[in-house]
């Protein structure tokens, strides 16, 4: 059976949107037009913000050989 525990993986995601709201409600004060430029920095931050703050961690070369051993069965002597 699949797994669904995400694990955080919405990090970039609600990141993005918290920070494209934020610049949308900046721009519409100072243009006067909040209705329109509030909506329009929250579809950019959904769009951007996973591309953006969903960086892969890197994982370290040992631990994959260490995975890969382990993988491999009990050793035969």
């Amino acid at each position: 059976m699949k797994n669904n525990d995400n694990n955080g993986g919405d990090r970039g995601t609600s990141l993005g949107m918290c920070i494209g709201l934020a610049l949308g409600t900046a721009i519409g004060a100072a243009t006067g037009n909040i209705g329109l430029w509030m909506p329009v920095g929250l579809c950019l931050g959904l769009v951007l913000g996973p591309s953006l703050f969903d960086q892969k961690e890197e994982e370290d070369p040992q631990d994959k050989d260490e995975k890969n051993d382990s993988e491999d069965g009990p050793d035969e002597t």
